[in-house]
């Protein structure tokens, strides 16, 4: 039902109809996986591996966040402030906490998934504190927060499908480490390709390098020298 919610949303004109109801109807599909989740990662936590249950912890972490992250920017794309509140701050240094445990973690074991995927956690919580002290960059503030938070559900949602779906419909020969390893990274690497083409077709231009001098000393400044 997610996997299905998303692609509706993604594929539909947004702001429409169709593109509001799928995503509700993605956000509790989302929800009802992740509440689960959480006696399912402290079982694994208790009974299969630690490294493997703190894992399950951080994903549930960094994807509980997208799944706020998208559904709260909409909601608040008139109200900065409320946006960016106590809670979005917590939540920023939670990622970045999680983040940096995961990549000692991957570090001491040498395991390039919990390597990489620490990566989103650390990036992701420094985004949201440099977000809520700077302030918004442009009026569409919300629309950026939107699709980078649905691109991070994107990751989730297709990786859960290539590693526990798909593996299921295709025949025994092929599920091997292979599978596996393209199941977590090929996601993240879509995702890094599509948001800059998102970004580019929905958000303002950053200022050029000459509109940039005109308005900011410091910058003419640094033109001159």
């Amino acid at each position: 039902l997610a996997l299905a919610t998303y692609w509706i949303a993604a594929l539909a004109k947004k702001g429409s109809g169709p593109h509001k109801l799928a995503g509700k109807v993605y956000v509790l599909a989302m929800a009802g996986v992740l509440l689960p989740a959480i006696p399912l990662s402290w079982r694994a936590l208790q009974f299969f591996s630690l490294t493997f249950g703190l894992f399950l912890f951080y994903l549930l972490l960094i994807t509980g966040s997208a799944v706020w992250t998208a559904w709260r920017a909409v909601r608040c794309k008139r109200d900065f402030a409320a946006y960016a509140g106590p809670g979005f701050r917590r939540l920023g240094w939670a990622n970045i906490a999680a983040g940096a445990a995961v990549l000692g973690i991957g570090a001491a074991t040498m395991q390039p998934i919990l390597l990489g995927f620490s990566v989103v956690g650390i990036l992701g919580g420094r985004g949201k504190l440099l977000l809520a002290e700077r302030g918004p960059a442009h009026p569409r503030w919300w629309m950026g927060e939107h699709i980078d938070a649905v691109l991070g559900c994107g990751v989730a949602t297709h990786i859960a499908f290539l590693l526990i779906g798909l593996p299921r419909l295709l025949p025994a020969q092929w599920n091997g480490p292979g599978l596996q390893t393209f199941a977590w990274l090929a996601p993240l690497l879509v995702s890094a390709l599509a948001g800059r083409a998102l970004r580019r077709k929905y958000l303002p231009l950053p200022a050029n390098k000459t509109t940039v001098a005109k308005t900011d000393p410091r910058a003419l400044a640094g033109e001159l020298a």
